[in-house]
């Protein structure tokens, strides 16, 4: 197996949003009493696997719509997120050919060759490129996920994203994990999706491991960084802090054991793109 880590472009916050630590307001994680100078980018992770029985891509960056001349483009982001708000919180820009679609045709794959996307969560940075990808033969969430979005959707997602596309929802088939919810696509423990809440509901972290049982994580926004749980640094936007907290914990865990080839958050600024072989 092979695991492809792919950047789609570049996300812009408050430093508080990915390392606000656990008495962090949403406030001040919103970024909006923070000063511009102070807002760091950090870069939007998805990830192509190559696996002996299908083609997986986990979460789906920004689509080109976000920056239809390769450039930051603030009229262009509100239209692509439909949200004025969204655009107050977090700015994104993405450099021609870098779009998921853009990099997966310029290695030979159109969004039908996919035999599956596995988004970790709806949070536009993950779902926005949904759009480019749409042709895919399965595209799955968990479905506290679903439930969360429709929750919140005022404020932090937009159905948007992923309308048009046939968007399903997978079925938990085991019990991995801080919550015990877990999903084996293809039963035989290659590659699973393990319920993280506590960013929000739905939450997942993707464990791709081979037969003699080591593996890469994936853990998308469960932290931010490898500094996230080697120092326990939750992040400033949770639904549920102690869930937060519990999932940080876990992921520790993974990421310690001697099994763990790369542990790897969606928008750590310290990794580049580059092919682990499994």
């Amino acid at each position: 197996m092979k695991v492809h880590v792919l950047h789609t472009g570049e996300i812009r916050v408050s430093p508080y949003l990915p390392f606000g630590g656990d008495n962090c307001s949403l406030l001040k994680a919103s970024g909006l009493t923070t000063p511009k100078k102070d807002w760091i980018w950090l870069p939007v992770s998805c990830y192509l696997i190559e696996h002996p029985k299908a083609t997986v891509l986990v979460d789906t960056g920004w689509h080109r719509d976000m920056s239809p001349q390769g450039v930051y483009d603030k009229k262009a982001q509100i239209k692509s997120l439909g949200s004025w708000l969204l655009y107050m919180v977090n700015q994104g820009r993405i450099t021609r050919g870098q779009a998921i679609n853009e990099q997966l045709e310029s290695m030979g794959i159109k969004p039908s060759d996919l035999d599956y996307i596995l988004l970790t969560h709806l949070d536009c940075d993950h779902a926005n490129g949904l759009r480019g990808v749409a042709q895919a033969k399965n595209i799955l969430c968990a479905p506290e996920e679903i439930v969360c979005a429709k929750k919140n959707g005022f404020v932090r997602y937009q159905k948007k994203w992923w309308e048009g596309v046939n968007l399903k929802t997978f079925s938990w088939n085991g019990t991995e994990g801080p919550v015990q919810r877990s999903f084996d696509l293809f039963n035989d423990g290659s590659v699973t999706m393990v319920n993280i809440p506590g960013h929000c509901d739905g939450l997942c972290a993707a464990k791709i491991k081979n037969d003699q049982g080591n593996f890469v994580l994936l853990f998308a926004d469960g932290g931010y960084a490898t500094k996230s749980w080697k120092q326990m640094i939750t992040s400033g936007v949770a639904l549920n802090k102690a869930q937060q907290r519990k999932s940080l914990e876990w992921i520790r865990e993974e990421s310690m054991s001697p099994q763990c080839i790369e542990s790897l958050a969606t928008h750590d600024s310290d990794i580049t793109p580059h092919v682990i072989e499994l």
